[in-house]
């Protein structure tokens, strides 16, 4: 599949991935108050933001026609 995540965009994707599942995993082991859902919600979307940002495709973009990465 062809890049459409730029550099930018590349780097805060992974950033608030790790941020957002390092509050997941928080939640989970309940050193945060957010409960059960909320953990693995956050850990999943952080998961999904940090993978998206290393393999720099995302499905969505694609599908919305989005081009981040400058190669148009």
């Amino acid at each position: 599949m062809k890049n459409n995540i730029g550099a930018t965009d590349r780097v805060v994707r992974i950033a608030v991935g790790i941020a957002l599942a390092a509050v997941g995993l928080a939640s989970l082991g309940d050193l945060l108050g957010f409960g059960l859902t909320v953990g693995v919600a956050l850990t999943l979307l952080g998961l999904v933001l940090a993978g998206t940002g290393l393999v720099r495709v995302c499905l969505l973009y694609r599908l919305l026609g989005v081009d981040t990465s400058g190669s148009r």
